[in-house]
């Protein structure tokens, strides 16, 4: 007789009648302390308290020409702009992300494997890492729309079927990210409470939600609450500065009414010993540019 495999225990329930706060129940630094990587102890002390850090000057001056000349490329490209990867704003239908560029791009497939950028990977996952996702993210200036406050591991968790809190993302400017840009915001401290959002995922439900969150958005109350214990922290910095954080961070970014655009290239990390499972709150995976099914580390 052949019985069904067992399933994962799910640590973080979301999609369900009502919202639920969940204590974390995770580390958010693997590593052993002391582990020697490019961030050091003080950095990662901070990153374990307020769930991010920042690094003032990660790419150069030249590197930063590079990879913005790559990213112009991709959104210009017709036959990039007629992938599935590319996703376009609703209103304007201007390009808004184009994804799993590790793939698309040499260029950037050379970032990914970076020791500055994969090293700091390891040295918070404690593990060998491959990309859950990479993107470029493009919010030019008149009218670019924002992205809603979330937890992206509350999507990766109800909709990928990532398991644990062990997964980790890299932001990298590749414009200057002013106060009026829409840049990107984080509430400090908030990825130590998992917010299991209330509602059913639709089926493909990623066609939607990559143009304008919907469902995993969490209630006006719960981020009221939110705010009010943690704060908000917007992030400026010059071209070639860069954050790193956490999976469960509740994070967003407004629109971008300035002339002035605000692009960066977007890296996440999973660790190996976190593959991804069947979709914790979804019918189905999300598409594998989404959410990869490829767990080859990272060499």
């Amino acid at each position: 007789m052949t019985t069904a495999p067992e399933r994962t225990a799910d640590l973080y329930p979301t999609r369900g009648a009502t919202e639920v706060a969940t204590p974390r129940q995770d580390p958010v630094v693997w590593s052993e302390p002391g582990t020697a990587g490019p961030f050091t102890g003080e950095e990662l002390t901070g990153f374990e308290r307020d769930g991010f850090a920042t690094i003032d000057q990660l790419i150069s001056d030249d590197e930063v020409t590079r990879y913005r000349a790559e990213l112009d490329r991709l959104v210009t490209d017709p036959q990039v702009r007629a992938d599935e990867r590319s996703i376009v704003e609703p209103a304007s239908g201007e390009t808004r992300s184009v994804f799993e560029v590790h793939k698309i791009s040499p260029v950037f497939a050379e970032l990914v494997r970076d020791p500055r950028v994969v090293g700091r990977a390891r040295q918070i996952l404690g593990s060998d890492v491959y990309v859950h996702q990479s993107r470029i993210n493009v919010k030019p200036g008149f009218g670019a729309t924002g992205f809603y406050w979330h937890s992206d591991f509350e999507t990766w968790h109800a909709e990928d079927g990532l398991p644990r809190m062990r997964t980790v993302s890299v932001s990298i400017a590749l414009t200057e990210n002013l106060d009026t840009n829409g840049g990107l915001m984080i509430m400090p401290g908030s990825h130590l409470t998992f917010l299991g959002c209330a509602g059913e995922t639709p089926r493909d439900n990623y066609k939607k939600s990559l143009q304008m969150q919907d469902a995993g958005t969490p209630s006006d109350e719960a981020l009221t609450g939110f705010a009010d214990r943690h704060g908000i922290r917007l992030f400026t910095g010059r071209a070639g500065s860069a954050t790193w954080f956490d999976c469960n961070c509740m994070h967003g970014s407004g629109d971008n009414i300035t002339p002035y655009p605000r692009s960066n290239v977007f890296i996440v990390f999973n660790s190996v010993e976190n593959t991804a499972v069947e979709p914790f709150a979804a019918p189905v995976p999300r598409p594998e540019f989404i959410g990869a099914r490829d767990f080859t580390p990272v060499s």
